[in-house]
């Protein structure tokens, strides 16, 4: 299954409180569930306005899909097409 970086422009982002993210991970853990496809969330980052996740689905449109039934923004969906780490550099 692909996966996804999705980039949701939220405002004061970096200020939800540990409530309002843990609201925010059920909501797109029961969107997800009910999607009828294979979906899976797989990590996401609070940086300033923004929350960047990672997300494997079928295709960006389910993935849009998801974020929409969620009520959150999609505003940037991208395929990952490789994943690089320290042990690329074969040392």
């Amino acid at each position: 299954m692909p996966t996804y970086v999705i980039e949701r422009e939220i405002p004061g982002a970096d200020k939800l409180t540990s409530d309002e993210l843990r609201d925010i991970a059920a909501k797109s853990n029961e969107v997800a569930a009910g999607l009828g496809m294979p979906y899976r969330w797989v990590t996401s980052y609070v940086a300033g306005d923004k929350i960047y996740c990672v997300h494997e689905a079928d295709s960006a449109a389910v993935i849009v899909q998801h974020s929409k039934v969620a009520g959150f923004p999609a505003n940037k969906v991208t395929e990952v097409t490789a994943v690089i780490g320290p042990a690329t550099a074969g040392n």
